[in-house]
């Protein structure tokens, strides 16, 4: 049972009010439980939506998401920045970084005040490892050459988290989206926080296997350290695939721990505030690590989790409101559904209204009707489906108004 809080915060008072801080294991803001309900935008144009003047282009259509959301129940937004570097930063000819062209702090501040006039909290993505594109060659230094990392945050990174901490809006950052993508996987090492053995043949590396986990450890510690040293009260986290590389259970590592971020880079406050991971089902079944498989205390974390990736077309069947439901309810602080700027965009707004006005503090896991019903279908989903009040009835039969 839930020994704890179980909040939904409506941000009735809205971003205007405490920021968001950790408290255990759990997210929380003016004194209550939160859980992140809501989506990934991610972009619009892709790499083009901020700086340079981008957003005048797209600003429309991202308000339309921000509003939608709003009226839908959900309080928080995941967008993405720089990518690969195809746009921003600005860089030099040998791939260090100049600076910011004169738009982007302006750009990223319009969304922000938008998303706060609506009470959401926006969680900026500032790199992608999930694919590996023309302009990868900049990430690529960025990791590999202290000097170019260096010349990032002294040029971009920390001025722009000075010019937004005082946004009420901004909900935190996030390094890097799926560093897994490019890490190199079935390394043996005597250090556990770099030894990637047990990874051999997860699927860890599908655009190359191209970085050590300590170097990819290093440059999530190095831009985590500076964004807390600038604002020691913002969230910093990681978009992780899968759990695998997020927990020290079932035989894995969890290579994001703070111990493990630290030795890497050696910045003592470069460490994560949440862990957030991904997930998607591969030809209809779940690999038996997904959240939606496992409460939050089954991976041993000492840290708020996020299920930050997901939809319903790659959900082992199931349907967008188990999904919320399901996050909600085993103890993970937020979902936020795959993506906005999609065909699905409909469907995570059902998700995200099923949990619309949710407080049910004196409720445990297996007490609440609602999520018993939900477990249930979790190994019924084949035969059953769940009635308006809750109760099972077999997909053959009608179900009465």
């Amino acid at each position: 049972m839930l020994r704890f809080l179980v909040c939904l915060l409506v941000l009735v008072k809205g971003v205007h009010s405490g920021r968001l801080q950790v408290q255990g294991s759990n997210l929380v803001k003016d004194g209550q439980r939160v859980f992140l309900s809501g989506t990934n935008l991610a972009w619009v144009n892709y790499a083009q939506d901020f700086g340079h003047n981008h957003y005048s282009g797209v600003r429309s259509k991202m308000e339309q998401i921000l509003n939608e959301l709003h009226a839908s129940g959900g309080n928080s937004i995941r967008i993405w920045l720089h990518i690969e570097g195809q746009t921003t930063p600005e860089w030099t000819n040998d791939g260090h970084v100049s600076g910011m062209d004169a738009t982007l702090v302006s750009d990223l501040r319009s969304f922000l005040q938008s998303a706060q006039r609506l009470n959401i909290l926006v969680f900026i993505v500032l790199w992608n490892g999930a694919k590996n594109e023309q302009y990868h060659y900049r990430l690529n230094g960025l990791i590999v050459d202290t000097n170019k990392l260096q010349s990032y945050i002294d040029k971009c990174l920390q001025p722009m988290v000075h010019a937004l901490k005082n946004e009420p809006a901004l909900g935190g950052w996030e390094i890097i989206n799926e560093p897994e993508g490019e890490m190199i996987p079935g390394h043996h090492d005597s250090n556990p926080c770099r030894d990637t053995s047990a990874l051999e043949g997860s699927g860890m590396g599908w655009e190359g296997r191209l970085y050590t986990a300590d170097q990819i450890q290093r440059f999530i510690n190095w831009q985590a350290d500076a964004i807390r040293r600038e604002d020691p009260g913002t969230m910093v986290t990681v978009g992780t695939w899968n759990p695998k590389p997020n927990t020290d259970r079932f035989g894995f590592k969890n290579l994001y721990k703070d111990s493990c971020l630290i030795d890497a880079g050696g910045r003592s406050q470069g460490t994560l505030t949440f862990y957030q991971v991904h997930t998607y089902s591969y030809q209809g079944h779940w690999d038996g690590y997904s959240p939606f498989q496992k409460h939050y205390n089954d991976y041993g974390l000492d840290k708020p989790l996020v299920i930050g990736e997901f939809r319903e077309s790659e959900a082992a069947g199931l349907k967008i409101t188990d999904l919320y439901n399901y996050a909600y309810y085993y103890g993970y602080s937020g979902a936020w559904g795959w993506h906005a700027i999609e065909n699905n965009w409909g469907n995570i707004r059902t998700g995200i209204e099923w949990l619309r006005g949710r407080n049910d503090q004196q409720k445990g896991v297996f007490e609440y009707k609602v999520a018993y019903m939900g477990y249930l279908r979790f190994y019924l989903i084949s035969k059953m489906e769940v009635a308006d009040d809750c109760t099972p009835v077999s997909k053959m039969e009608d179900v009465d108004d």
